[in-house]
């Protein structure tokens, strides 16, 4: 039994410490890719937006962040551990 506890006990810290990473290509526009990256995001626990952090996933909000009036390309990325925490983030790249 104690050695069925050691393996159970090891399982679960090696499953609290996967995540994944999923990056989606969303839309670019005919301007060049510049050097600006420009990001937003959202926490959500349990699928419940965080209230305490900035929860604005807006195109305009991350080119703002990063300073970008011409926008090249938007990417959705969200990072997710065990689905019990979730950061979702629109990554903006333009001049």
């Amino acid at each position: 039994m104690k050695k069925f506890l050691s393996l159970v006990t090891v399982a679960l810290a090696a499953l609290a410490m996967t995540a994944c990473t999923t990056v989606l290509p969303g839309t670019a526009t005919s301007n060049a890719v510049g050097s600006k990256v420009g990001e937003a995001s959202c926490s959500l626990i349990i699928g419940i937006p965080i209230p305490l952090f900035n929860q604005d996933l807006g195109v305009a909000t991350a080119a703002k962040n990063g300073g970008i009036t011409k926008i090249s390309t938007i990417d959705t990325k969200t990072y997710t551990i065990l689905g019990f925490y979730t950061k979702v983030s629109t990554v903006v790249t333009g001049e």
